[in-house]
């Protein structure tokens, strides 16, 4: 009886199943953009709520589909979606779609600061985007530069043309996290003096996160992210393609080049870029030549990408090296001429020589300099299943400083620091589950500094522990988009004892062991672990398809860095003796943002203001005694130490881009950006007063206009050529820090540039090269940036000019040509 049974089923369920395999079919087809393969689409049959994502040659496929009708949605950031109803009939149906891109900058695709490749408008956090085409139109001597005029919000605070570091709404150093095709970089990014070791000619995009980002990359993303993401050119299987780039300009007399050459063959994609750069040092119309603000830059890279259907592995290399001039400020009491240091032991700031006139325009680097080379390897990987993916970063950096400041012995470095950091990032794309998409990741990185031959020793040598785990996840509700996760850190910095005496023969300091006896303990051992819980929560309402309004509340986290718990010494390229406090806590904020964006016919307006709150916020202050008297532990420099309080800063930021519709060789763009930092430290206040209400470093009311008129049709060889004028407005800075003289009032200034370029065809209609002419500071006004370091670089309290400091650069020429290969 039981083997009837078991007969009779077997039979039912073998006619069952030959009935519905019967009525089961297959749908694939390909999915194009102006009959290119487009990868990542995602192909949706609404009925059955199953969705798949095309391969890198643009196919999709789904099996077994019962017969029937069924509605398919095809989608993909920056382009516009497809529905398409199918009938399901037969074994095998093919469907191809080429999709359209979407004109609205809304639909624009980013990809820092999200789980995975995210369109604007979906996205609540504040993201701005400055494109290659952007910053070749401006005269910039590195990129930071070019960021800063291309982002509201975004100032810098710079050391001579070819330093810069970002903020981001007055926040700065280790608060601003800056990334590398989304490795994030790592040198000794602490300095005032040191600046972003990247090609400035072998970026095609920035991607800049205004607030907290701690959620996606941990400690160091209290104010926001800058990623930098690579040129690559187009490519054409079995042809050698790129590009040639000169620049020169006028008021240092830089000179740069670049080469970038790409070539693909079948699955490979192979690129490689050089660049150069060289300049003597700037001048303006109140200092003359700027001693000390020459440099010269060399940049290579690299990269080997495989794509299969199973995903892609890209492996990529650069190396960076900059010899960069150390400028002191040191001048002629009556004559204001530059002067330079001769000696070490007897040095006499105030007695100096006079520089010749010859070398202020020669392009040999000075002795006193600094030599900073960061070598970088990485690997990016991603692994495709059917509706989910594993990404993969692992990248190795190496950041080697040297900073020569003894002239009797031109070849002793006074600081060589070595930095060795190991990074790495797993993150895994989630299936889609109930319309949410979801990731979860851990990433940090191991990293170890050691000094070499050396007399200085700002920081001691130490080892860092980094590892953070987090959750994504967004949703979209009809018109609202939400999006949010969580976050666990945590970072462990440790050093042994760490001892430095007296070099015998030469007078200079050199580190030694605890057995000599002429030793001093500069840096006693420290352990500790810093933890802490970030996250975000925000959303976007999409009035309608060209209005909408964000809203986000983020938590932030970082710990301390090295020179705010541990330094005790002089970096020779800043001139300033930094000391730390071991007992700082990690900072945390959190900053609400609030942002209407409208893309109208005739116009782009965005409106967005932010509240932040700071726990611990770490700051310089310049160290007094008891009179009130500058502190000098090194003669010639000054000493600083930090100090840690609560704090607040609020602002806004404003942009009406107007390009009308019946004018479209028409643009005027304009921005305006204001911010207000606080320090929050009741006993300073009730101590000090209006001296120490405000934080350091804050930039003034900052408003840029740019009036734009660009042919919409060749001129004869001429390839739609612009004119643009534009002008930089920046108000006084009466909110600064003024305790113990650490910053004064810096008074308001206009500044008016005026550009022009083309695209040149030959007669067959093929691009010869691209031109750019660009002149800043037409009319070459003598100004101080209140976040240009070298305002400081004083040491009299009166001049005969009335003038103190060092001014910013004057009038500037920068003429570009691009030539494609």
């Amino acid at each position: 009886m039981n083997h009837l049974r078991f007969s009779i089923f077997t039979i039912l369920f073998a006619i069952i199943s030959s009935i519905a395999f019967a009525q089961s079919g297959v749908l694939k087809g390909k999915v194009t953009s102006s009959m290119v393969p487009k990868e990542n689409v995602s192909v949706r049959l609404l009925k059955l709520n199953k969705s798949v994502k095309s391969d890198f040659e643009g196919l999709y496929l789904f099996e077994n589909l019962p017969f029937g009708t069924y509605e398919i949605v095809f989608s993909a950031v920056g382009y516009q979606s497809k529905k398409q109803k199918i009938v399901i009939e037969g074994a095998e149906q093919i469907l191809n779609i080429d999709l359209e891109q979407s004109a609205s900058n809304l639909n624009e695709v980013v990809i820092t600061g999200v789980n995975r490749a995210t369109e604007l408008r979906k996205s609540p956090v504040p993201i701005a985007v400055i494109s290659k085409k952007t910053m070749d139109q401006n005269a910039n001597t590195n990129l930071i530069d070019a960021i800063v005029k291309g982002i509201p919000g975004v100032s810098a605070v710079t050391t001579g043309p070819n330093v810069s570091k970002p903020f981001i709404r007055g926040l700065g150093y280790n608060r601003v996290l800056t990334l590398y095709d989304g490795l994030r970089q790592e040198g000794q990014q602490w300095g005032d003096e040191h600046g972003i070791e990247v090609d400035e000619y072998g970026v095609t995009r920035a991607e800049v996160v205004k607030g907290p980002a701690s959620l996606t990359y941990g400690s160091d993303a209290l104010a926001g992210v800058i990623n930098m993401i690579p040129y690559h050119p187009n490519f054409e299987n079995g042809r050698l393609k790129g590009d040639f780039t000169m620049n020169y300009q006028s008021n240092n007399g830089m000179a740069g080049s670049s080469i970038g050459l790409a070539y693909i063959k079948n699955d490979w994609k192979y690129i490689f870029r050089a660049s150069g750069k060289t300049a003597h040092n700037y001048r303006n119309s109140v200092d003359g030549y700027v001693y000390g603000t020459g440099f010269r830059e060399y940049n290579l890279s690299a990269s080997a990408r495989i794509d299969k259907k199973w995903g892609f592995s890209k492996t990529s290399i650069t190396y960076y090296n900059n010899l960069m001039e150390i400028p002191d400020g040191s001048r002629d009491s009556l004559s204001r001429r530059f002067t330079r240091q001769v000696l070490d032991f007897g040095d006499d700031i105030k007695n100096r020589p006079i520089v010749p006139e010859t070398d202020l325009t020669r392009y040999s680097i000075n002795p006193l300099h600094q030599h900073i080379q960061h070598y970088r390897f990485y690997n990016t990987s991603q692994i495709k299943f059917s509706n989910s993916d594993l990404n993969l970063l692992i990248g190795a950096q190496q950041s080697v400083r040297r900073e020569y400041n003894h002239p009797t012995m031109p070849a002793q470095a006074g600081l060589y620091v070595v930095l060795n950091t190991l990074n790495y990032d797993l993150k895994y794309n989630l299936p889609e589950f109930l319309g949410v998409e979801s990731a979860i990741g851990i990433n940090g990185m191991f990293q170890g500094n050691r000094s070499k031959a050396a007399t200085d020793f700002p920081i001691p040598d130490y080892d860092l522990f980094d590892v953070g785990a987090f959750y994504f996840a967004k949703k979209s509700l009809g018109k609202v988009d939400i999006s949010g996760g969580i976050r666990l850190d945590r970072r462990n910095i440790k050093w042994n004892d760490f001892y430095v005496g007296t070099n015998p023969q030469t007078g200079f300091g050199q580190q030694a062991n605890s057995t000599n006896p002429t030793a001093d303990l500069q840096f006693p051992s420290f352990n500790k672990s810093y933890y802490g819980l970030s996250g975000s929560l925000g959303f976007t309402y999409n009035i309608s398809d060209k209005l909408l309004l964000k809203a986000n509340l983020a938590r932030g986290y970082r710990a301390p860095n090295i020179t705010e718990i541990g330094s005790n010494g002089l970096d020779p390229g800043a001139h300033i003796v930094y000391l730390g406090n071991r007992t700082f806590k990690p900072e945390f904020n959190l900053q609400q943002d609030i942002g209407l964006i409208a893309y109208l016919k005739d116009a782009d307006i965005s409106f967005e203001v932010f509240n932040n709150n700071i726990q611990n916020y770490i700051y310089q202050s310049r160290l007094t005694d008891a009179d009130g008297n500058p502190v000098v532990i090194v003669p010639g420099n000054l000493t600083y130490q930090y100090q840690q309080s609560k704090a607040r800063l609020y602002g806004a930021e404003f942009s009406l881009n107007l390009h009308p519709s019946h004018l479209k060789w028409l643009s005027f763009n304009n921005s305006l950006s204001y911010v207000v930092g606080l320090n929050k430290n009741e006993e300073l206040l009730n101590q000090f007063g209006e001296v120490a209400k405000y934080l350091p470093f804050i930039p003034p009311l900052q408003l840029r206009s740019e009036l734009k008129f660009t042919s919409q049709a060749s001129k004869g060889s001429f390839d739609k050529p612009y004119l643009k004028v534009d002008a930089a407005f920046s108000a006084e800075q009466n909110r600064f820090y003024g305790l113990d003289n650490t910053e004064s009032f810096t008074a308001g200034y206009a500044l008016f540039n005026m550009g022009l370029g083309s695209g040149i065809k030959s007669k067959s209609g093929k691009t010869v090269c691209d031109i750019f002419i660009q002149c800043n500071n037409i009319f070459d006004k003598a100004y101080q940036s209140n976040l240009n370091r070298l305002k400081y670089f004083e040491y009299y309290s009166a001049s005969p000019n009335g003038r103190s400091g060092i001014y910013n650069m004057g009038r500037n020429f920068s003429f570009k040509v691009i030539v494609p290969i």
